[in-house]
């Protein structure tokens, strides 16, 4: 079996190798380093565990990197191997993977979730009062609420590997630009905390990509 980036090519440069599945084949399995994380888990988490992982070793294969586990680190984020970076994403309907080589890229984040309207309520939690009336005069058509959610969680995790720092809704200010077909476009978070990286200059501001395909969204960013 083979997969190969479509529906997350639209957000990423040629910088990144990407793979990605929209359903869980039955005859994966985890690496065996890889099991001790879902030996609890129910199984549609095992699934889109296996799944994800199985497109991240895809990716890097573009790479010429060999099989390898993909563990986690402290506050659940992925292990890359040695000269990479990376970031998986999955929802319903979704598993995708992005890798690139330390040196041609900083750091990558991308989220992936259903093109459907946000839970009552979880708008004014994950957004900014600035942010509301922003969203309200943008094109009619897409549901921005959940593709701001989107782009706060790929901020977030082009953020962590970068600071090791908490990174909240609330930090960030993001702004969208949308394309002449209206379903895609860049995005610019702006980080309203300390932007220091432990290495490499400030992350002031994050620039990304946004689309929205056949009933998804995905957003990425890669510095």
């Amino acid at each position: 079996m083979t997969a190969v980036a479509t529906l997350i090519s639209t957000v990423l440069p040629d910088t990144v190798a990407a793979a990605e599945l929209y359903s869980d084949p039955p005859d994966l399995a985890p690496l065996p380093e890889e099991e001790p994380l879902i030996a609890r888990s129910v199984a549609k988490r095992r699934k889109e565990f296996i799944t994800v992982r199985y497109c991240a070793r895809l990716a890097l294969q573009e790479l010429g990197v060999p099989p390898t586990p993909i563990l986690k680190g402290d506050k659940g984020e992925p292990c890359w191997p040695d000269g990479v970076v990376g970031s998986l994403t999955h929802c319903d309907g979704y598993r995708g993977a992005v890798v690139g080589r330390v040196g041609e890229v900083r750091s990558v984040g991308i989220d992936a979730e259903p093109h459907d309207v946000l839970p009552h309520g979880v708008l004014e939690a994950v957004s900014l009062p600035v942010e509301r009336p922003e969203l309200a005069a943008m094109r009619d058509g897409l549901h921005w609420d959940r593709i701001l959610f989107c782009a706060k969680e790929a901020t977030y995790k082009a953020w962590y590997p970068l600071t090791h720092r908490w990174l909240g809704f609330e930090d960030a200010h993001i702004v969208f630009d949308v394309n002449a077909d209206g379903t895609a476009g860049e995005f610019v978070s702006e980080i309203l905390i300390d932007p220091t990286a432990e290495t490499g200059p400030p992350l002031s501001a994050l620039r990304g990509q946004w689309s929205v395909r056949n009933d998804l969204v995905l957003t990425a960013i890669v510095l």
